[in-house]
């Protein structure tokens, strides 16, 4: 019996991942045709697109929809992938001291303040690892992914944006998430231990290879916590050039999304 590669595992995971996608939302939007509450026949109502003509119409709705259901498949497909290089978790429990809390408002403030700017470091990390005094209180934190990588013994909190537009408010709330997560595992583990956060997108607006401008996001985070596009497939994949393994096995199963948009396209339109 053949062993598969590392290779086969991840084009098996996309295809997989691919297939299941689009089985369905197919039969979930073919299903819903003649249900005026259905996914897409509720996105039409909108009198602006309506006084244009219904392709346009059928068309605006099913994008919205493809969207997010599409980013959805794309988050478990990247889980499933790190499933097989790391211990994959969901979320991070133990206790978080209140000093651990200020310190953190205090760090979000001064990133905030552009009067006063204090640029986001990777050093600041160890600020919150050693304010263990006072008071502390037991917390679970649900995680987009925590990782941990058996051989080289890191610990890895990553936050994924599908979308990458933040405004200054989410890109907070997106580093108080990670701080807080880093605080609660920090005071679970010894005090040595390797932890790393992150904040990942599934691609770069600007385009792979390009450098990603994103400033309202690198006002509360470091380029050193950033995984952007293809560093996150490369990430996820443990090997610096596997981005172009994930998006060869995209391209080759993409028919099949391709298939089922045209069959749900028939089904609401017609020939």
């Amino acid at each position: 019996m053949n062993i598969p590669t590392k290779k086969d595992i991840i084009k098996w995971i996309v295809r997989s991942s691919v297939e299941a996608f689009a089985e369905w939302f197919k039969a979930r939007h073919e299903w819903e045709v003649d249900n005026s509450n259905g996914t897409i026949n509720m996105k039409i109502h909108n009198v602006f697109i309506e006084k244009l003509w219904p392709d346009i119409q059928y068309y605006s709705a099913l994008v919205r929809s493809l969207d997010s259901s599409l980013w959805n498949m794309l988050e478990k497909m990247a889980i499933n992938i790190a499933r097989h290089f790391y211990n994959v978790k969901n979320q991070v429990e133990w206790e978080i001291y209140q000093e651990q809390v200020r310190v953190i408002a205090d760090l979000l403030e001064s990133y905030k303040d552009r009067n006063n700017w204090n640029k986001p470091k990777i050093e600041d990390y160890e600020k919150i690892r050693q304010a263990k005094v006072w008071e502390a209180h037991h917390k679970i934190h649900i995680s987009d992914y925590y990782l941990y990588d058996e051989e080289t013994d890191i610990h890895y909190l990553v936050e994924l944006k599908i979308w990458w537009d933040l405004d200054n408010k989410k890109a907070r709330s997106e580093k108080e998430a990670i701080f807080e997560q880093y605080a609660i595992l920090s005071n679970n583990l010894w005090d040595n231990a390797k932890i790393e956060c992150k904040f990942a997108t599934a691609y770069n607006r600007f385009w792979e290879w390009n450098e990603w401008k994103q400033e309202r996001v690198k006002q509360f985070f470091s380029n050193d916590e950033l995984l952007i596009g293809s560093e996150f497939w490369n990430f996820i994949c443990k090997d610096e050039n596997w981005f172009n393994i994930v998006i060869e096995a995209y391209e080759e199963s993409a028919v099949i999304i391709r298939e089922a948009l045209e069959s749900i396209k028939q089904t609401y339109l017609g020939n």
